[in-house]
């Protein structure tokens, strides 16, 4: 039954949801293990979801600002993208049409390029951007885990090759992302079912856990989103770290630990809705381009 006029059905929404959770978990367990020490406690896992919960800010925000200023997109293809991330994360229900939008088009603008380029500039651009960035405490919090013996991963709506390269650099076993298609090493343009968003978390967290052998109530979640409540729910400890309001609450009611590492002005400018991230790669893409034009003046 449709939720509303034009919106997509729920089980098309389920569908999608799980071949993106699927397909994140296949890519995940094909990359070869990142920590520098094997797991020893091979049945419990920690689950980390990177914008404002790992990282400042939004992840794709600090990779399109590089991408832009290495002349990596056209002016047409990020407004694009920016408009489409916006009008994603705003819709909550999101409407048929955005569903398919987002997931035909999605990260239209990387058609064409190699995975080997975009690999190589994300490495850079972790570097430059992005480094500086991952909260302390909440890196704090992933070592606990490793120091204990258990496999962490990244969960993030952000494209799995880059997830994996702020995986790589922390030194945690691997990540959950968006799933690019490729064919030949170069990217199609389309995605592998939908963004990895809201409840298609938590269909990768379950199909890395039938992968791994993990028992998801040893298992614990991190997030600062309400978007991640799927995701928080399915493992047997969740923990609000840097929560938006709606999480908070949620978190209260349900008896979640809460961590905020956040502080005074600090607080109030990184704790922002996630459609402002979003929203910010526009603000990148012009910040790129202006970079761009002011090269071609001097």
């Amino acid at each position: 039954m449709s939720l509303w006029r034009g919106r997509a059905k729920e089980p098309e929404l389920e569908e999608l949801a799980a071949l993106a959770g699927e397909a994140s978990a296949e890519a995940a367990v094909a990359l070869e293990p990142m920590a520098p020490v094997p797991p020893t406690d091979l049945t419990a896992a920690a689950f980390f979801d990177v914008d404002n919960t790992m990282m400042m800010g939004a992840s794709i925000f600090h990779f399109a600002r590089g991408m832009a200023a290495r002349k990596f997109f056209t002016s047409s293809d990020l407004a694009r993208f920016a408009f489409q991330q916006v009008m994603f994360r705003v819709g909550g229900r999101e409407t048929h049409d955005g569903i398919r939008n987002a997931r035909e088009s999605g990260l239209s603008f990387v058609a064409g390029h190699s995975v080997a380029d975009l690999m190589s500039h994300g490495e850079e651009i972790y570097d430059e951007l992005m480094a500086d960035k991952i909260w302390p405490g909440t890196r704090a919090l992933a070592q606990m885990h490793l120091d204990a013996g258990q496999r962490v991963w990244l969960v993030t709506a952000t494209p799995v090759d880059l997830a994996t390269i702020i995986a790589r650099r922390l030194g945690l076993t691997g990540a959950l992302g968006t799933v690019l298609e490729s064919e030949d090493g170069v990217y199609t343009g389309r995605l592998v079912g939908e963004m990895l968003h809201g409840p298609a978390k938590a269909h990768a967290v379950r199909a890395l856990a039938a992968r791994e052998g993990l028992n998801l109530r040893r298992c614990t979640a991190y997030s600062d989103s309400a978007n991640d409540v799927p995701m928080l729910s399915v493992v047997g400890t969740a923990v609000a770290v840097n929560p938006d309001g709606s999480l908070r609450e949620a978190a209260r009611k349900r008896g979640w630990e809460i961590r905020d590492f956040r502080t005074g002005r600090k607080a109030a400018r990184i704790g922002v809705p996630s459609v402002l991230g979003a929203g910010a790669v526009a603000g990148a893409v012009a910040a790129g381009l202006a970079y761009r034009k002011r090269d071609r003046l001097i």
